[in-house]
């Protein structure tokens, strides 16, 4: 049972399960009880986010040697044994059950989601597309 990586605040999926969001900050202008229901997470899991300076070096990342200082980055934050511990839960998770995880971001190939795919494949999860 996978894991989907998502944009989130796009319409979720058939059978997408519980949507967690691995962001920094709740959505702007947002009641909390209407994260789930605008499509945005069921369950807030800041600890998978950059940190917030690590946030604005990758938004600002303007070549591949900047976007690869940034993945160097938030995988040396990811093996902090907090970051590395929920890693691995999820993985263990996907094997059991259905359930998605996503970020803000309109395009995956500069935002961490795309390092987050790697890191949980890494940590036993299996994921779909």
């Amino acid at each position: 049972m996978p894991i989907l990586v998502v944009r989130l605040g796009s319409p979720r999926l058939a059978g997408e399960g519980l949507r967690i969001g691995t962001v920094r900050r709740p959505p702007r202008g947002v009641p909390k009880s209407e994260f789930g229901s605008r499509d945005y997470y069921d369950l807030w899991l800041p600890e998978l986010a950059p940190s917030e300076e690590l946030l604005k070096l990758g938004q600002a990342a303007q070549g591949e040697a900047q976007w690869r200082a940034f993945q160097r980055k938030y995988r040396a934050e990811m093996r902090r044994p907090e970051a590395s511990r929920l890693l691995d839960l999820l993985g263990a998770l996907s094997l059991q059950t259905t359930f998605s995880v996503g970020c803000y971001c309109a395009s995956e190939d500069r935002c961490h989601r795309s390092i987050l795919r790697d890191l949980l494949v890494e940590h036993g999860a299996i994921l779909t597309h």
